[in-house]
């Protein structure tokens, strides 16, 4: 073999490296910040939703999408129908008791959700991809979880979301439903205190 073709081979040897090294630097900064995609039915269409800078999606009043039926057995075995809380404004949790960005916001939305419970805010979560109740249960009592979950093993909840709306796309996402029930604003990361006040404060103030 001549000289150039062995030097040829170490330049294609070393490009490949350094793109397999890209790759994993990407993957593991999108671990970081969602554990897996979650319901992709939405994100099309006239979505209507302005992207902020700070990862917040949301929708001005007149303009926004009703939220689908979200109802079903909670992971205590109980029924719940999220359009039953319209008139309060609810913060919808997508999470699952194997993702550690749900572990890591976890405790801020115990707190936020104990603090503006008075102002009529209704903290509801779904719990996704966990294959029984056992772990999604023993997660809540970890984290002093009293607000409820429902069940959603399969994701079935997350696509009833149409196109076009701000549907999760992720595991961890947020949703804001105002209190006519229409969805107002939409995360797809896991959120820090600070962040979760941010996106519920404008439509906690809306009248």
């Amino acid at each position: 073999m001549s000289a150039a073709c062995r030097a040829d081979q170490r330049s294609n040897r070393t490009r490949s490296r350094a793109a397999l090294l890209t790759a994993g630097a990407a993957a593991a900064a999108l671990a970081l910040s969602a554990c897996s995609s979650g319901g992709t039915s939405g994100g099309s269409g006239n979505t209507n939703f302005v992207a902020g800078e700070d990862g917040i999606s949301t929708v001005a009043k007149g303009e926004r999408s009703a939220a689908p039926d979200l109802s079903g057995e909670t992971v205590d075995g109980k029924q719940l129908d999220v359009a039953d809380y319209k008139g309060k404004v609810v913060v919808l949790n997508v999470w699952g008791s194997w993702c550690p960005p749900c572990r890591a916001e976890a405790p801020n939305f115990v707190k936020v959700a104990k603090d503006t419970a008075a102002q009529g805010v209704q903290f509801v979560g779904i719990n996704t991809r966990d294959p029984s109740t056992g772990p999604a249960k023993a997660f809540e009592d970890e984290q002093g979880i009293t607000y409820p979950s429902l069940y959603d093993p399969t994701g079935k909840l997350m696509l009833r979301f149409k196109k076009g709306t701000l549907n999760p796309q992720a595991i961890p996402s947020t949703l804001i439903i105002d209190r006519d029930g229409n969805i107002a604003a939409r995360t797809l990361q896991a959120l820090s205190e600070d962040k979760l006040r941010e996106m519920l404060a404008p439509v906690l103030a809306e009248k």
